[in-house]
């Protein structure tokens, strides 16, 4: 069945641990024992590889906006449920026990296959933010509640309820870090490695 077969690819593509893999590759260790122990970009950075968590952040945005591309090329109209399978199993991959990343990157691949201009102010708001505060929980969390606000602007009313249900899982998943801001105790980018 299509919807099925386009869960499945995303869930696929999205579980894919491209932070682990890479500084695995790299003989930086195993991701999850390191700093917070995500397997995303922000974690990989405190290895001290710049270039790894780059390649992690730009591989963790093009599955998503794979998963939308491929499902939409040969199961036409199911590019966001691709997508949103993709951000799930970015989130909770089997492969990790169920224990993935935050899904801000990935979440930003997807609403660029979606939806450009909304990618476009998903992306200033996440890099602009994290030149100002270098609180990378801020700008992900901020980034992501745009992506649904910014559908509605762009009155692309099609993919609204998707990347809000997206964007809630973003917070859930930022729920340790949203207690460590309450509390003032947050890291910020650069202020040294953790763990």
């Amino acid at each position: 069945m299509p919807p099925t077969a386009a869960i499945l690819l995303g869930y696929l593509l999205g579980s894919i641990p491209f932070g682990v893999l890479l500084t695995r590759a790299a003989g930086a260790g195993d991701l999850r024992q390191i700093g917070s122990g995500n397997i995303g970009a922000t974690n990989v950075l405190r290895t001290g590889r710049k270039g790894l968590a780059a390649a992690t952040l730009l591989l963790d945005l093009l599955k998503g906006a794979a998963a939308v591309w491929i499902a939409e090329a040969i199961l036409p109209g199911l590019g966001p449920v691709a997508g949103a399978a993709a951000f799930i199993g970015h989130c909770y991959p089997v492969w990790l026990r169920f224990k993935g990343g935050k899904g801000v990157a990935t979440l930003m691949g997807i609403a660029l296959a979606l939806s450009p201009p909304v990618a476009g102010v998903y992306a200033v708001v996440w890099l602009g933010l994290l030149a100002i505060l270098r609180i990378s929980s801020v700008a992900g969390i901020l980034a992501a509640i745009s992506a649904p606000v910014s559908a509605a602007w762009f009155e692309r009313f099609d993919i609204v309820l998707v990347l809000l249900g997206l964007t809630l899982i973003v917070l859930w998943k930022h729920r340790a870090n949203l207690e460590r801001l309450a509390s003032g105790t947050e890291p910020r980018i650069g202020s040294g490695k953790r763990g």
